[in-house]
This record gives structure tokens, C-alpha cells and sequence, in this order.
């Protein structure tokens, strides 16, 4: 028998074999829970829901579909691998001053962040990524750094906080197909006061605070860690948040379009209607009709 028919063995993905745990997943596929949980994100596992129970599982067939891929595990491990500045710095061939400079103009973005010791934030990058980007782009390895990037860097721009942020709630939006629970996601990452400023019913605003999803996984609980943390979760750019807000408007008409948000009494309002003639439209109406506008400009 080959390895590969003992790891389908083991796996017991036989006729009615139910949907495996994360922690399970994560066993047989001899990945640890961060790389599991990571893998999921980026798309390279996909996961099943059963009734009544909300959280992602791994089918059978899924299992037997990656341990059956040539490489495995070591293949389904590098797609997951994440470095940081300097590992990321020393697997392209540059110095870790060169790097970061990079990271902070846009040109390579983090998948992840942690807190060390001294609460300082160290982010992660995909090593698959970063040897993409070296092949892609070699000019910026070596030599004087772009008039752009100087600029940027000169201003002391950070686009690290902006980039995660962009990329983290593409990987949430990849998990749903519930319209509501989309534009949960993209209020995630405003402000208490720009969330009230789009989102003028109450009753909306606290359907998508039930519905929000952890937009940063792992984030430590102590005070001051969280203090840490706070001023990567919001958007706070002028044009990301021009962005977001826009966003958060066209996925708010979307989700109206499925039904209302309910209320804490149960009752269900009826659906969302537009203003009488001559009355003044809704606050976040006239923020999607005045963004419609300026896009066309």
C-alpha cells in the first residue's frame, strides 16, 4: 500500500462519513491550526456548514482531495508559510531597511500581524508572495528606490495598517454569500461615528454589530494589548474611507433587497422603501447617490 492510500485510509472518508472539526482538519492534514485557519482563508480548503451549527467544517472528500495532491503536505505548508521582515527580507535577497520600505509603500502586503513581547506589531507576509513578487518586479530589489516610494517613505506613510485591512476583509467577504452578513463585514473596519454616519437606522446598526465577524483573529484581550491593536482595525485614510463607506452603502442596498433587520422586539419592518416624492432622502441614500456621482465624474 503507498503512503497516499494509507493517508486516505486513516482519514475515514468512506460513504456517510460526517464532516470533520477544524482541529481534526487541521490533524490529518498535518497542518497546525494557524496554517489550517490560514489556508481556509486564503481559498485552498473549502469548508461545509451543517444545520444549526455555524462553524466551518472540512468534508471527507475535501481531506482525500488534498492529502491525494502531489508534494502533500509539504506543497499545502508552503502555499500557508508566512515570514516575517526579516525571514522576508532574507528569502528575496534584500536588506531587512529595504523591505520594510517596501511593506510600507504598498508593494507587498501583510496576511497577518502579532503582537511581541513589547507590544509592538510584527506582521506577516506569505513567503509564496513575496518569491512572486521578487520575479515580478526585481527592479525595486535593487538599486535607488522609486521618486514615488521615496516620497511616500519621506511623508512617513505606513500602508501596511491600510493593505491588511483591505486584504482581511476580502478574506472575510470569500466566506459568505449571506447579503447581511457581507455588509457586516464592511462595517468592520469604521468607526462607531462613521458607521452611524452611513447606517442611520439603529436597528440596522445593531443587526450588523450582532452579525460583525472577528475581523482580527487572535487578538489579545489584555488592555493594554488591545490598546495595541485599535488603530490597525479602522480605516482612517480620507480615501479609504471614501472607499469603505461607499462599499458599505451599495452592500447595504443589497442586503435591504433580502429583507429587513429585525428588530429586538422580533417584529420584522417592512421592507426598505424609498422617501415619498419631495421628501429629503435618507442620510446614506444621499451618500450612495453623491459617490454614484463622483465615480462617474
Amino acid at each position: 500500500m503507498t503512503v497516499k492510500e494509507q493517508l486516505r485510509t486513516k482519514a475515514g472518508t468512506g460513504a456517510g462519513a460526517k464532516p470533520l472539526s477544524a482541529a481534526r482538519a487541521a490533524q490529518e492534514l498535518m497542518l497546525k491550526r494557524g496554517e489550517l485557519d490560514l489556508a481556509v482563508q486564503l481559498g485552498h480548503i473549502r469548508t461545509v456548514t451543517e444545520p444549526g451549527d455555524a462553524r466551518r467544517r472540512v468534508a471527507p472528500g475535501e481531506i482525500d482531495r488534498l492529502r491525494g495532491q502531489d508534494g502533500f503536505p509539504d506543497t499545502l505548508r508552503e502555499r500557508v508559510r508566512t515570514v516575517g521582515t526579516a525571514d522576508g527580507a532574507e528569502l528575496i535577497g534584500i536588506s531587512a531597511t529595504r523591505f520594510t520600505n517596501l511593506a510600507r509603500t504598498g508593494h507587498v502586503t501583510p496576511v497577518r500581524f502579532y503582537l511581541n513581547r513589547y507590544r509592538a506589531v510584527v506582521w506577516l507576509y506569505l513567503a509564496e508572495e513575496l518569491k512572486a513578487f521578487a520575479s515580478r518586479d526585481p527592479e525595486l530589489l535593487t538599486g535607488t528606490t522609486p521618486k514615488s516610494s521615496r516620497a511616500l517613505i519621506d511623508a512617513g506613510e505606513d500602508w501596511r495598517p491600510r493593505n491588511w485591512r483591505g486584504r482581511r476583509l476580502g478574506l472575510l467577504l470569500r466566506q459568505t454569500e449571506d447579503a447581511w452578513a457581507r455588509a457586516a463585514v464592511m462595517a468592520c473596519v469604521l468607526d462607531p461615528v462613521q458607521l452611524a454616519e452611513v447606517v442611520d437606522d439603529p436597528y440596522e446598526r445593531a443587526y450588523l454589530r450582532k452579525l460583525r465577524p472577528d475581523f482580527a483573529p487572535g487578538r489579545p484581550h489584555s488592555p493594554g494589548a488591545w490598546e495595541a491593536t485599535q488603530h490597525l482595525l479602522a480605516a482612517d485614510n480620507p480615501d479609504e474611507l471614501l472607499w469603505h463607506r461607499m462599499s458599505l452603502i451599495l452592500a447595504l442596498d443589497e442586503a435591504r433587497e433580502t429583507g429587513s433587520a429585525p428588530h429586538p422586539d422580533g417584529n420584522t419592518p417592512m421592507p426598505h422603501q424609498p422617501p415619498p416624492k419631495g421628501e429629503a432622502e435618507p442620510p446614506q441614500r444621499s451618500w450612495r447617490n453623491w459617490l454614484s456621482r463622483r465615480a462617474k465624474e
